[in-house]
């Protein structure tokens, strides 16, 4: 499978390049030149798979030839031997909806669906090239414990993870900075996850520096993540087996809803995607109105989703203006003047496949109280921001809201909507045992480069 930037489309890399990478030479997204899309008697034999051979058989369409089908699957089922349930995810009824719950993995988010399967082609990658990576990746909670998670002691990698200090729940905190290995470097920067974020882009954009430490990125920004994210859609609409399905999903960056994008384009009908944002809504605002202006960054109950610069929806700019000049223009104009705007037909375009809902902090408390009382079920903040955005739109089809995080990650505001404290999952044993392993630093690129120029040599 070769490869191109959503800013220059006669690049050609191929899949083990882009992953590497993570970012295209010129700060663009990469994207394939293939899209294999599945009939409907596809669609039917696929039905009979595992949640593992569904996934070989989806991502295999992304990686090969550096991942044929048995090597790849071979990868995937050592990826998931940590997960609590057997097919990986679970889809349950809660009233009239259906919740995809994706959080039974080692650090209890979605994020580790994806990332242990990364964190086995790392080191596959590495081993055979026997030259260490530094990883370098934003988080705004839970991508930073998944890439630990599956990181943590590789042989060849190193792994710098930027959190926002003071931004993101104790417990997402404490589980970035209690499990990790002599490998493992804990950054807490003084600002936002954008800005942790753009920290991550420029030194990305830097070519002496990436080169300098072989830098690369598992942010939802490097296309692996997207296509092991890409196949519980088709686990979920498969095991439903409705003519068409709405998914409802909590997003800040873009990328998980992305994912739903791809597998509607790979031939899973479905109906629409919706996106549940909180009050950091610069994603309902594009979607409804065409004007892409990050503001400044609200504090919320739903911190993984405190972001104003959705990376990943310059993937979908890209699909809907189907040219990279004038994505590139465009990304362009946001860096110059803070701002682009999108024209009517391409609002159209885009609303055929999205809708958009934010949910407020009040209505966050309101929902997770009201699913307790009624069904005896805690849901985390980001998770109740995809049920209150249910509420808000109507057709026929099923509407499945994707489960982001096990709600014990976010014990104070469940206390504060419910009255209860939950039990610790089995997973977090040992995170009250352990001693916290994290810097601070300022906001600065250049101070953060000197910070993982010193340690990439400790190893």
């Amino acid at each position: 499978m070769k490869y191109f930037s959503t800013r220059n489309r006669k690049i050609n890399f191929n899949f083990e390049e882009i992953f590497q990478r993570g970012l295209a030479p010129d700060g663009g997204l990469f994207l394939p030149y293939i899209i294999k899309k599945f009939n409907k008697t596809h669609l039917k034999k696929l039905k009979k798979f595992s949640y593992v051979d569904l996934t070989t058989e989806i991502v295999s369409n992304f990686c090969e030839p550096e991942f044929n089908k048995n090597k790849l699957k071979a990868l995937i089922k050592k990826s998931y031997k940590k997960f609590k349930k057997k097919e990986v995810v679970s889809l349950v009824d809660v009233g009239e909806h259906k919740l995809l719950e994706l959080y039974h993995g080692p650090t209890l988010a979605f994020k580790d669906i994806a990332m242990q399967c990364i964190g086995n082609m790392y080191e596959e990658l590495n081993v055979k090239e026997d030259r260490t990576t530094n990883i370098v990746v934003a988080t705004s909670g839970d991508t930073g414990a998944a890439a630990i998670s599956a990181l943590s002691n590789r042989k060849n990698i190193n792994l710098f993870v930027l959190h926002p200090h003071n931004k993101i729940s104790k417990i997402q905190r404490k589980i970035m900075t209690t499990i990790g290995g002599r490998n493992i470097y804990n950054i807490a920067v003084k600002g936002s996850f954008d800005d942790c974020q753009n920290i991550v882009k420029e030194m990305f954009a830097d070519d002496i520096f990436r080169q300098t430490i072989n830098m690369s990125g598992v942010n939802s920004i490097n296309w692996a993540r997207i296509i092991f994210q890409i196949v519980y859609y088709f686990y979920s609409y498969l095991k439903l087996g409705s003519k068409k399905v709405n998914y409802i999903v909590p997003t800040g960056n873009f990328g998980d809803i992305y994912a739903g994008y791809v597998a509607k384009k790979m031939g899973l009908p479905i109906e629409k995607l919706v996106v549940a944002t909180n009050e950091n809504d610069i994603l309902k605002r594009v979607i409804n109105t065409g004007i892409y202006k990050p503001l400044k960054v609200r504090a919320s109950l739903s911190p993984s989703m405190d972001i104003q610069v959705s990376s990943n929806f310059e993937r979908l700019l890209f699909h809907v203006l189907n040219s990279d000049t004038k994505v590139k223009k465009m990304m362009t104009g946001l860096k110059i003047n803070g701002y682009f705007k999108l024209d009517k037909k391409i609002i159209k375009k885009i609303k055929k496949d999205f809708l958009a809902f934010k949910t407020t902090n009040q209505e966050t408390k309101k929902t997770i109280k009201e699913i307790y009382n009624k069904y005896q079920m805690f849901v985390d903040p980001h998770t109740a921001t995809g049920f209150n955005s249910a509420t808000k739109f109507k057709n026929s089809y099923p509407k499945v809201i994707l489960g982001t995080a096990h709600p014990y990650k976010f014990l104070e505001t469940m206390k504060l909507a419910t009255g209860k404290i939950l039990k610790k999952p089995s997973q977090l044993n040992q995170i009250s045992r352990s001693k916290e392993k994290f810097d601070i630093l300022d906001n600065n690129t250049n101070l953060i480069k000197k910070y993982i120029l010193d340690k990439q040599y400790e190893n």
